[in-house]
């Protein structure tokens, strides 16, 4: 049997991990960006709350850029140099 073929431990090496960690957070702030902007009256419809720039280009941007983020850190290869 060879030695790498009952070799046990994590999937990735820490800094995968991190990166993957800090992708995620930028997508989940990616998504707090979007909420907001309720109002308390129904029969009142606030266009430029509902169609700002943070929530039809800022946030939908910021959670691409987080799937590309975790996306690299699982292709990263730390041990290859």
């Amino acid at each position: 049997m060879k030695n790498n073929e009952n070799k046990k431990g994590f999937l990735f090496e820490s800094e995968n991990y991190k990166i993957l960690f800090i992708g995620i957070g930028v997508i989940a702030l990616g998504f707090i960006l979007m909420t907001g902007g309720g109002s308390d009256n129904a029969k009142v419809f606030n266009e430029a709350e509902l169609f700002s720039f943070r929530r039809i280009r800022l946030a939908p941007t910021m959670v691409l850029i987080g799937f590309g983020i975790t996306i690299y850190s699982i292709f990263k290869n730390p041990t290859k140099k």
